[in-house]
């Protein structure tokens, strides 16, 4: 139970109260945060209660709406014509480009990776901060990038040769030279221009200006559609010493920026937690943030890297970032917390994210040198789980009321929407719209789309085999109209349109087969798990120059409407009861497999084993999807409530057994019982009355039962 202190009339938890006042206000007196902070609750809470009673009007009618339509064919015609007189569909706004100031190049004018990382996780979160750069011989050698995997324990010398292979033909494709292949190469000469070697011809770059500049020790810098790869020189070193050119290692700047997430990647559902959120934020922003683990027999401590430097040609030195810049990913509006009470009751954990994460940024915007985030002097937040123009109208409201209480310059927020909900997908632009003076970030989130997707149009009928979604006409209208919008909306030069994440971590050569097509698609970054993803996914945006792709992308025809308002549903089916088994084991298990970490050990996103024991990089997004499916095949009768009791106790012993090593770990079966089995079950069973599908209020009840019983 947290212990409370007043201020300005909010009871506030002690521990939030000294985080606050001793550490992360910065120009701005204890008083006057807490004067602002509680005004900015008594005017906006009841707002806010408002945009989510409106939430549950409209799904109210809608689902009344599909009940009376008897089972007939869907009609997009008439669907669209209710949902207009309901105000759920809006009218497209005169056409507007977004006008935003001081945006950093990572985010308005150069395309590469994205991490999202739990920020209440120090040792992940100083990782994703410091994966700007990686080593793409690394990458190579410990992945399945390249066919085979490393023989013994020691350096596998065959190995090495396929890495070296690899990247210089990736060298010869993205910056070939005038004459020869990078695999001949016997020396560089680094300077105001850059002399090569292959064998004993003398030759140079085919285009001069992939050439950058040098280190004092003889690397070389070059660039490739805005990204910088630094070719290490080094003789001495093991795999120097075997190169012709002494090429010892090539580094790619990999992640050009970074969200911290406090949202569906964390399980934070207290003051306690809150505050570890926090912290760590604000130790990232003072550049401070340091975490020291084991390894090895060895105490390794990691903190942020340093800039990046080297001699242009010019002759001037040149000070690159040596970090992703950073976003914060804050709540959305639903969520409330019991950290900050008004009234004794819970207050909105979105708001007091706006406030607290803005407060600890104010850190970073004082600095002129040394390690610095935004060099525009921006903070970067990203809105989740909005739905619709009003809601996002709402947070601007409120960045522009935590500006005032701060003394922020208006704008000084910049704001990233999730299109991640159906009516932010059918009204994006309008969307944008409201908040064309931050609007920096637009994405698409395949996983907690589709979820709302399910969730809205429940009544509408059975929803297809979940292995179908990826290829139906109403995915790909999102992913294209996500793109249209964004494009005519003026994004290019000023935000990111961004694409989701890649979910299976050790399938990188799968991964790099695939994923490429997000650049093609216009999409300036585009989401990886891990800081060796951002390397190798890097290497797709020297292939892509994604403003050329942008540019033939305006003339197109735009993405359909009518298939964006058309539901994945069946009319009919002819499913065989193996395969309705084989979904529903499916959906259990990683419902379960995700469950029972979060609420038992309060771990919000890691590697979780499918069924077929494949590691998927998983959240709160994956939960969402698999527990609505799940809920509207019962409601239809594709199965039974009793088919998905047996199936999560058929895959409770499944999930027991991929945990096994874990000596945290409970086990669910044989009593299936516990909170984590119980909420598993609620997720679905009560899945058609949670708001929006979120599967937020019933994993916070549970996780605050098991922290309240181990207390």
């Amino acid at each position: 139970m947290a212990n409370y202190v007043k201020r300005a009339g909010l009871d506030v938890s002690a521990d939030l109260a000294a985080l606050v006042e001793n550490e992360i206000l910065l120009g701005v007196s204890p008083d006057d945060f807490w004067a602002g902070y509680a005004a900015i609750l008594r005017d906006l809470v009841p707002l806010n209660k408002a945009l989510i009673e409106k939430r549950d009007e409209l799904q109210r009618q809608i689902d009344d709406w599909f009940r009376g339509q008897n089972g007939r064919d869907f009609d997009v015609a008439a669907s669209k014509k209710f949902l207009t007189d309901i105000g759920y569909l809006q009218a497209e706004p005169a056409p507007f480009e977004i006008h935003v100031k001081n945006v950093d190049p990572e985010i308005a004018t150069i395309a590469g990776p994205q991490l999202v990382v739990p920020v209440m996780n120090a040792r992940f979160a100083l990782n994703a901060a410091n994966a700007r750069w990686g080593s793409l011989y690394d990458a190579l050698y410990g992945t399945d990038a390249i066919s085979g995997a490393p023989n013994g324990s020691g350096y596998d010398a065959e190995r090495g040769a396929q890495v070296v292979s690899w990247a210089r033909a990736h060298l010869d494709a993205v910056a070939p030279l005038a004459q020869g292949s990078w695999a001949d190469v016997t020396k560089l000469d680094a300077g105001e221009t850059l002399a090569v070697l292959v064998g004993d011809t003398p030759t140079s770059l085919a285009d001069d200006n992939h050439y950058v500049g040098y280190r004092d020790n003889g690397d070389v810098m070059l660039r490739v559609n805005g990204l910088l790869i630094h070719i290490c020189i080094d003789p001495n070193s093991p795999i120097g010493a075997t190169d012709a050119a002494s090429i010892a290692d090539i580094r790619l700047e990999s992640a050009l920026t970074a969200i911290q997430d406090c949202e569906d990647s964390v399980a934070a559902v207290d003051a306690e937690d809150k505050c570890v959120v926090y912290a760590n934020w604000l130790g990232l922003m003072r550049a401070d943030l340091s975490e020291s683990f084991e390894k090895g027999g060895k105490t390794i401590t990691r903190q942020l890297n340093d800039d990046v430097t080297y001699v242009g040609r010019d002759g001037e030195q040149v000070t690159h970032p040596g970090r992703a810049l950073m976003l914060v990913r804050n709540v959305g509006h639903l969520m409330t917390n019991s950290a900050v009470l008004m009234d004794g009751e819970e207050t909105p954990e979105g708001i007091m994210d706006a406030v607290i994460t803005v407060a600890a940024a104010m850190h970073d915007l004082q600095k002129t040198d040394g390690i610095r985030n935004s060099r525009s002097g921006s903070v970067y937040v990203v809105k989740p789980k909005m739905h619709g123009p009003e809601e996002v109208a709402f947070s601007n409201t409120l960045y522009a009321r935590v500006e005032d209480m701060l003394g922020l310059p208006r704008n000084t927020v910049k704001l990233g929407i999730m299109d991640e909900e159906r009516r932010t997908s059918v009204n994006l632009a309008a969307c944008i719209a409201e908040v064309k003076s931050r609007c920096v970030f637009i994405n698409t989130g395949f996983l907690d789309r589709t979820g709302d997707e399910i969730h809205t149009m429940m009544y509408a009928g059975p929803v297809i085999p979940r292995g179908q979604m990826a290829s139906s006409g109403w995915l790909g209208a999102y992913e294209n109209g996500n793109v249209d919008t964004g494009l005519a909306a003026g994004l290019i030069g000023q935000a990111q349109i961004g694409k989701g994440m890649w979910a299976k971590p050790d399938d990188m050569a799968e991964m790099l087969k695939v994923k490429i097509g997000h650049p093609k698609s216009g999409a300036t970054t585009a989401w990886v798990p891990s800081p060796t993803a951002a390397t190798l996914h890097a290497t797709h945006y020297h292939h892509v120059n994604v403003a050329d792709v942008q540019k033939t992308l305006m003339d197109r025809e735009k993405a359909s409407k009518d298939a964006l308002l058309t539901p994945p549903i069946m009319m009919s089916h002819d499913l065989s009861p193996e395969q309705i088994t084989r979904e529903l084991d499916n959906a259990c298990q990683s419902i379960l497999g995700y469950v029972v970490r979060w609420v038992d050990q309060g771990v919000g996103c890691s590697k979780v084993p499918d069924i077929d024991d494949v590691p998927l990089m998983e959240d709160r997004a994956t939960l969402r999807i698999s527990s609505q499916y799940l809920a509207n095949w019962i409601e239809h009768g594709i199965c039974t409530q009793n088919d998905v009791e047996q199936a999560f106790k058929r895959m409770a012993p499944k999930v027991d057994a991929q945990n096994a090593n874990d000596p945290n770990y409970r086990a669910m079966a044989p009593a299936f019982t516990g909170e984590a089995f119980n909420a598993a079950r609620a997720l679905v069973f009560e899945g058609i009355g949670q708001p929006s599908g979120y599967t937020e209020p019933l994993l916070y009840a549970a996780r605050l039962r098991v922290k309240a019983a181990q207390s």
